[in-house]
């Protein structure tokens, strides 16, 4: 049951805290934008009765149209797809159909208290600092991993930092359900959303979040960037430029609040993934915040950091990360998240365009050219190369051949998308094919191709690809086969179990709001001895609210990002 949270001002996005979604409709439940295209999807093949109606007067207001039977490619359930897009006036409404009701909303900045909630995860997701009451409200808990004698494994172990001694590196979010922090997921994470600040900056620099930064002259969001960037920076060897791939206990911690953890923290060895990411990410950011008033030293210290990874993952390029291996060479041994990667072309290239943008440097200028991609794809931890063509796209002044052709592989990529909108479940332009389900499937397959629709829109004006963005944020608010919004303290119906330690751990009903769970995943990693009760093994359908289920409901900072990314710039979009 939806409570009120004051600290985020949340529900104004949900239509009645004590409805509940009726598992026959299927539609948005956060909010509509006036002018947006609106529609619902039925579960059944036959319907009658439709209306829409005024939900405190009981009077029909609109006429819909029923648009198409969608049928599954994979279950073979049919469906009703209903427009009802007319309907342009802000108000609560009742959707009904097959004797069957479900409430929601039309109104403008449909999607700002999700994006609030999105950003302030972050603050709640802090390592290393007191969560206070006055920015978390219930929330609110001690400092714990100071992270102030963090021990080099001997995997990291360098005559200057011999296995054994001890580094600080503070600060930084917990990496998603886990306690550990890697710079890898971090990189991205960062980098998508400064991305999305810097195509709506007005937008983001408005947004209050509620942090302990907030009465600075920084956005709220580029202080809660900086939070992560600077535990990103303690993670550098001064004395070589080589980044540590990871900060983490050997093992995952168990069910507890940080507070009550107790083992060990390392830093590993270092990558050249991860030190290319870094790299790509801090000269990003150096430009980003340039001239800042409340972080006057960062770009010049980002901008050589960058430089020094640079250099060092050059003269490394196949210190990749192999947890099995540095495990039979090394003690103890660390079993937690890898972020593995075994090419690092990718990352390259990102790195290369990033510096370029930075310092108009020919010999980055080359690298970016000499690895740039022939295609494009939607980006992930593991592929990061769209990041860097969505940088050549929207600076043409840099290399305008670049630019064109960066741009060209994109339109290509998402006009395929949008021909199977057509036939689709859900009037989306992905989640079509079983390949579009897995773990973290609705950041990698929704969000970050709602990202990328935006980025053709911007290039294009095209309103094909505005509304393609819209369909997939509808997707994960409600629009799906499960039939919940899948982000935490939203809809009617949405995950109160998350894979995550705090939200398990605090005593507190409700989880942290604002959270984007990874999704329905086929693959069930997770269930190996059938414990966990998963609804079903259909792609689309295989999704448990369940805290065993870290392979479909977890959370993740990564996820995260593409979320803040593609609701932060549609609301910027549509106001």
């Amino acid at each position: 049951m939806i409570r009120l949270l004051s600290l985020f001002l949340v529900l104004a996005a949900t239509t009645a805290a004590h409805a509940q979604a009726d598992e026959t409709i299927r539609l948005n439940q956060t909010g509509m934008y006036p002018n947006q295209e609106k529609v619902a999807v039925v579960e059944a093949a036959k319907v009658k009765n439709i209306s829409i109606k005024d939900a405190s007067t009981g009077k029909v207001v609109v006429k819909n149209k029923v648009l198409r039977k969608a049928v599954s490619p994979w279950s073979g359930k049919q469906r009703t797809v209903v427009d009802f897009s007319n309907l342009t006036t802000p108000g609560q409404y009742v959707f009904s159909v097959n004797g069957h009701e479900q409430p929601f909303t039309v109104k403008e900045n449909a999607l700002q208290e999700l994006t609030t909630a999105a950003i302030k995860s972050y603050y709640l997701m802090r390592s290393g600092c007191e969560i206070e009451e006055k920015y978390a409200g219930e929330y609110a808990r001690p400092l714990a991993h100071a992270d102030t004698r963090v021990m080099i494994h001997p995997s990291a172990a360098s005559a200057e930092r011999p296995a054994g001694s001890y580094i600080i590196s503070p600060l930084g979010w917990y990496d998603a359900g886990d306690y550990n922090k890697y710079i890898v997921n971090s990189a991205y994470s960062v980098a998508v959303m400064l991305l999305s600040y810097e195509q709506n900056r007005s937008y983001y620099d408005a947004l209050s979040t509620n942090i302990p930064e907030s009465n600075n002259q920084t956005a709220d969001l580029l202080d809660e960037l900086m939070y992560n960037l600077q535990w990103m920076l303690t993670m550098q060897d001064p004395n070589d430029g080589g980044v540590y791939h990871k900060l983490t206990t050997p093992n995952f911690e168990g069910f507890v609040m940080p507070k009550d953890c107790h083992q060990q923290r390392y830093v590993v060895q270092k990558s050249v993934t991860a030190t290319y990411d870094f790299a790509a990410v801090m000269a990003l950011a150096a430009r980003i915040f340039k001239g800042s008033k409340d972080y006057p030293t960062f770009s010049r210290d980002a901008a050589k950091a960058a430089r020094d990874a640079y250099q060092w993952a050059l003269n490394h390029p196949k210190a990749f990360y192999n947890q099995n291996a540095m495990n039979r060479e090394f003690k103890p041994a660390v079993n937690t998240g890898t972020y593995g990667d075994g090419n690092a072309r990718d990352e390259q290239f990102w790195a290369a365009t990033e510096l370029y943008l930075l310092t108009n440097e020919g010999a980055f200028l080359a690298d970016a050219q000499a690895t740039a991609p022939t295609d494009f794809r939607v980006p992930s931890w593991g592929y990061v190369a769209p990041i860097g063509q969505w940088e050549w796209m929207i600076h043409p002044e840099a290399n305008a051949e670049n630019s064109a052709k960066m741009k060209a592989f994109m339109l290509d990529y998402c006009d395929k998308q949008l021909a199977t909108t057509a036939t689709s479940s859900f009037q989306t332009p992905t989640g079509n094919n079983p390949r579009d389900f897995g773990w973290g499937c609705l950041a990698e397959a929704f969000c970050a191709h709602g990202m990328a629709f935006l980025f053709a829109y911007k290039l294009t004006g095209e309103a094909k690809y505005l509304t393609a963005a819209m369909q997939c944020s509808d997707y994960i608010l409600g629009r799906n086969a499960t039939g919940y919004c899948y982000v935490t303290g939203f809809g009617l119906k949405s995950p109160i179990h998350p894979h995550q330690r705090i939200s398990t751990a605090d005593g507190i009903e409700a989880p942290m709001p604002g959270l984007l769970v990874g999704g329905p995943n086929p693959g069930q990693q997770d269930n190996g001895d059938g414990s966990i009760q998963y609804p079903s093994k259909q792609p689309d359908e295989s999704y448990a609210d369940a805290i065993p289920s870290y392979a479909s409901n977890e959370i993740a900072i990564n996820w995260n990002a593409t979320l803040v990314g593609l609701t932060g710039w549609l609301d910027n979009i549509m106001r």
